[in-house]
């Protein structure tokens, strides 16, 4: 469809009142993407330059994060007052003043909608010839939804909002999605003409469709979505259903290309992750965002993976956080391990309970095994970090972060403390318990703590004085 002249409408203005969040309702999260965003992903084949989105309620929220998430080239149009549908797609009319094309008018709380059906919806509209067509789905229940009225010859004449329905009306199963394609020359005189005629004293996109059809214009329905796909978000229960349903039609598609998803009731994973065959995904993991895991990994239980991640082959990461990090093959991460903000492991690495891994890059069978923090850091192969390691990476007087370096086959002795920016060179070795603030050269030993000192007596001395100053008391 990249030839045909097409541009879009998002709609985007409503205070979503029943969300009750101090956030706008677009930029709510479903695994790992906002609404807005799913719905920008639906219309993907439309030039950022050629879409419009109207804003209304907290607009510059929702204007920073899209300019903040590659979407700077989109415009935004304010809505204010805000009467209704009719009058927000209304803010594109100077812009569309010259503009002989299709118009594409979605809503930007249906985060379902796929790019495929939004696809073939346009693939419909220009081979029925029609002026106007509404994606349309069928329900069992369709209530809340506008309905599709149709005449003797099956041609659409309306659509009725619910409040404004009558009793025989509701029964209709066919609704309308909210999601409209438009030939803009033929229908942008409704828009001059709508009124609030209506319970809700508004200016309602619908009625552009029965203006059509009195000036004889064609006008058509294609019922191609599925119900999901039409579901809209005005609540945090209708959020979570959302969310649910998103990751359902995930794990359905992955278990087809045998992943092997062992709970798919407490498993969440999000539509742009891709996870190879023969993995096994644990119950309690939630997976969000952009991610690849690759054969024979095993994920979880109960692991957080949000954020780019790319998981090598054969991995196993249990009861983990992992946010921006890529691993290579033979990589065992956790229980309890956080890593984040851009972290590259090697192969056949370890990194074990309670060890937090941040903007670092850790180099081939290096092991961090127990209760450690490496911030900022560059390890290389063959390293070992022993428990209670600390990478002190932050100068809190100055607010300065600096780099830890330990090159190939450095062993860190338990509860040492490295203090950046310092380089610890190929083969050195620092003794447990030690603070390292200056460089060590290869192949040596660092020391650097206090020479112990045995007192004799001194817990003998410290109990007779507790035993005497008792006795004093009575």
């Amino acid at each position: 469809m990249s030839g045909k002249n097409i541009k879009s409408v998002l709609l985007a203005a409503g205070k979503g009142t029943r969300m009750k969040s101090k956030y706008p309702k677009v930029l709510h999260e479903i695994l790992g993407k906002t609404l807005i965003e799913r719905v920008l992903t639906a219309i993907n084949f439309i030039k950022q330059e050629d879409i419009y989105v109207i804003l209304g309620h907290k607009a510059e929220s929702v204007k920073e994060f899209l300019k903040n998430n590659n979407y700077e080239n989109i415009n935004c149009l304010l809505q204010e007052p805000q009467l209704g549908t009719g009058h927000a797609v209304f803010q594109v009319f100077n812009d569309f003043i010259n503009f002989d094309g299709t118009v594409i008018i979605l809503c930007g709380d249906t985060p379902l909608l796929r790019n495929e059906t939004i696809d073939l919806f346009l693939e419909k509209h220009i081979a029925s010839g029609s002026d106007l067509s509404i994606l349309s789905a069928e329900l069992e229940n369709p209530a809340n939804y506008g309905r599709i009225i149709r005449g003797m010859e099956g041609t659409v004449i309306k659509i009725v909002e619910e409040k404004d329905a009558s009793q025989a009306e509701r029964k209709i199963k066919e609704i309308n999605s909210g999601v409209y394609c438009i030939e803009w020359q033929k229908i942008a005189p409704a828009f001059l003409e709508l009124n609030t005629s209506n319970s809700q004293g508004e200016y309602y996109l619908t009625d552009i469709v029965e203006w059509a059809t009195n000036k004889e214009l064609i006008v058509n329905a294609h019922n191609i979505a599925l119900e999901d796909e039409i579901f809209g978000i005005n609540s945090k229960y209708e959020l979570a259903v959302a969310t649910k349903k998103l990751s359902k039609n995930k794990i359905m598609q992955l278990l087809s290309q045998g992943v092997n998803i062992v709970d798919i009731e407490n498993t969440f994973i999000s539509p742009e992750t891709i996870i190879e065959n023969d993995c096994t995904i644990m119950p309690g993991c939630y997976i969000a965002g952009d991610n690849y895991i690759k054969a024979d990994s095993v994920i979880g239980p109960n692991v957080f993976i949000t954020g780019n991640v790319e998981i090598g082959k054969n991995n196993t990461v249990t009861m983990s956080k992992l946010s921006n990090v890529k691993t290579g093959d033979d990589v065992t991460i956790g229980p309890f391990a956080n890593l984040r903000d851009n972290v590259i492991i090697g192969n056949k690495v370890r990194i074990g309970n309670f060890v937090e891994v941040k903007k670092s890059t850790i180099g081939n069978n290096t092991n961090a095994a127990h209760l450690s923090y490496i911030g900022d850091a560059e390890l290389g192969c063959e390293v070992n970090i022993g428990a209670g390691t600390i990478t002190a990476n932050y100068d809190s007087l100055l607010k300065l972060k600096s780099k830890t370096i330990l090159k190939d086959n450095v062993k860190i002795g338990s509860n040492s403390v490295l203090v950046a920016p310092v380089t610890l060179n190929e083969n050195s070795f620092v003794a447990a318990g030690s603070v390292i603030t200056k460089e060590v050269p290869e192949a040596s030993l660092a020391i650097a703590r206090q020479k112990q000192t045995n007192i004799e007596g001194w817990v003998d001395k410290k109990l007779k004085q507790k035993e005497d100053k008792a006795l004093s008391k009575k």
